[in-house]
């Protein structure tokens, strides 16, 4: 993940910040946390513009938000419960999962989708709600656009602050990150095996 990622922003440049930034939100297991610091680390080496990178990062986060928000603007609830009854054993979702979450999206949508920015795995799946229960795009793109900007300053800004010593950092961060994302697939299997004995047994 680490080498992908490093690949890529040294071979694109902000360009290349812009498109992890867009399939980190298409691809929640991508982390912007290792993404936007090692730009910030790039930036304050002199090979990346700080203006560039902040731009594009956040331009690719909120493109990626802006997808999940036309899924679930497009699909709409009555399909969605229907598809989640059908295959949600496999999302680890029951439609009762779907409507305490629209619920709780409408009473909580503008703080809902300005804090989701920041919280991983989170910044992708508020955007199915708020297009689900049709939020007004301008206002979606708002909050989306001013968490987003506000936690990439911060992902850049401690990249950019701890330079000389993200050699080290580099060197375990990819180990920690793969256990990250075993440590999710494991979840998934243990989540998706009690539910299939749930069903077998009621």
């Amino acid at each position: 993940m680490f080498d992908f990622i490093t690949n890529l922003i040294n071979t694109m440049g902000a360009l290349g910040v812009g498109i992890v930034m867009f399939l980190e939100n298409v691809f929640p297991p991508i982390p912007s946390e290792l993404v936007m610091p090692l730009a910030g680390f790039s930036a304050a080496q002199g090979e990346l513009s700080l203006v560039a990178i902040f731009i594009m990062g956040t331009l690719g986060s909120v493109l990626g938000a802006w997808l999940w928000y036309e899924v679930g603007r497009r699909l709409g609830r009555d399909r969605l419960q229907r598809f989640i009854g059908r295959y949600g054993i496999w999302l680890t979702l029951s439609q009762e999962d779907v409507t305490r979450s629209i619920e709780w999206f409408h009473r909580h949508d503008k703080g809902a989708t300005f804090f989701g920015r920041m919280i991983p795995g989170v910044r992708t799946l508020i955007s199915v709600p708020a297009g689900l229960t049709e939020m007004e795009m301008w206002r979606f793109l708002l909050y989306t656009t001013a968490g987003s900007a506000i936690w990439n300053v911060a992902l850049i800004a401690a990249g950019y602050i701890l330079e000389s010593q993200y050699e080290r950092v580099q060197a375990w961060l990819n180990p920690v990150t793969n256990v990250i994302l075993g440590a999710i697939a494991v979840a998934y299997v243990y989540r998706v095996v009690r539910q299939l004995m749930r069903r077998r047994h009621a």
